[in-house]
C-alpha cells in the first residue's frame, strides 16, 4: 500500500459536547497530544473556557446548540478561519434519559433523536461535504454506547440513537471509499453520569459482572478515541467497545 491511500493523521478536531465530562476528556487529552481542537455545546463551561485561554493558538470554543445546524455551520466556519480546514470530527453531544418507554413523553422522544441522532448525522455531512470539496482525506468518531449492543430498561430511545449511530458508521465507512476513516466508541456505564438513571442494586450488578471489577471512566475511553483520531491503524467502520469486558 502506498502512502497516498492512507488517511493522515488529523491535525485540527471538532468535537461536539465538550464541556463536561467524556467530551471534556477528549478535549484536554487531544490538546496534551498537541493537535488543534474547537469543542462547542450547548453552555461553555469555566473548565472549557480554562483551556481555551491556557491554549489560545489551538483552542476555539463556542456556546452551540448540537441541533442549531445553521450555528453549527457558522461555529465551523470560524474555526477554519482560525485555524485552517477541519479534519477530524468527534460526534460526543447527547441526551440521556431517566424514564420507561411506555412513560416517556412523545417530546422526549423527538427531543432525544434529534439530539442523538439527527444533529449527528447532520454534522457529519456538513464536515464531511467541507473536507471533500478541500479534496482532503479526514477521520470520524461517533460515541454511542454500550446500551445500543446490549439494551437496558429505562434507555430506549437513548439506546435507539445510539445504535443508529453505529449503523450510520459501517454505512459511512463503506459510502466514503478510504477516504476518510469512520469508527465508533461505544462506552460501558460511566460511574458518574449515565449510571444516574440506575439504582445502586443495578450498579453492583453490573460492576459484579465485569471482570475488571468497575465502571469505566472516562481516562479509559480517551486513548481510544485519540488511536482512532491520530494512529495508522486500518480500523474502518468499526464500534469498539470500552467496558471492561461487561457485556460479553
Amino acid at each position: 500500500m502506498s502512502d497516498s491511500t492512507l488517511v493522515p493523521p488529523s491535525t485540527v478536531v471538532l468535537v461536539s459536547g465538550g464541556s463536561r465530562g467524556l467530551g471534556l476528556a477528549i478535549v484536554t487529552d487531544l490538546l496534551d497530544a498537541g493537535l488543534t481542537v474547537a469543542a462547542f455545546a450547548r453552555t461553555v463551561t469555566p473548565e472549557l473556557e480554562k483551556l481555551a485561554a491556557e491554549h489560545p493558538d489551538r483552542v476555539h470554543v463556542g456556546a452551540v446548540d448540537v441541533t442549531d445546524l445553521a450555528a453549527a455551520q457558522g461555529f465551523v466556519r470560524t474555526v477554519e478561519a482560525r485555524f485552517g480546514p477541519v479534519d477530524g470530527l468527534v460526534n460526543n453531544a447527547a441526551v440521556g434519559q431517566d424514564s420507561m418507554h411506555t412513560h416517556t413523553a412523545t417530546g422526549d422522544i423527538v427531543r432525544i433523536v434529534e439530539t442523538n441522532l439527527t444533529a449527528p448525522l447532520q454534522l457529519t455531512r456538513l464536515v464531511i461535504r467541507r473536507m471533500l470539496g478541500q479534496g482532503r482525506r479526514g477521520r470520524i468518531v461517533n460515541v454511542t454506547s454500550i446500551c445500543a449492543q446490549r439494551g437496558f430498561p429505562g434507555l430506549v430511545a437513548y439506546s435507539a440513537t445510539k445504535g443508529g449511530m453505529d449503523a450510520a458508521t459501517r454505512s459511512l465507512a463503506r459510502e466514503l471509499g478510504g477516504r476518510m476513516l469512520v469508527n465508533a466508541v461505544a462506552p460501558g456505564f460511566f460511574a458518574s453520569e449515565m449510571s444516574a438513571v440506575l439504582g445502586s442494586t443495578q450498579l453492583d450488578q453490573i460492576v459484579r459482572r465485569t471482570p475488571t471489577g468497575h465502571l469505566t471512566e472516562p481516562a479509559e475511553v480517551v486513548p481510544v478515541v485519540r488511536m482512532l483520531l491520530c494512529e495508522h491503524t486500518n480500523i474502518n467502520g468499526q464500534v469498539i467497545v470500552v467496558d471492561g469486558a461487561a457485556s460479553i
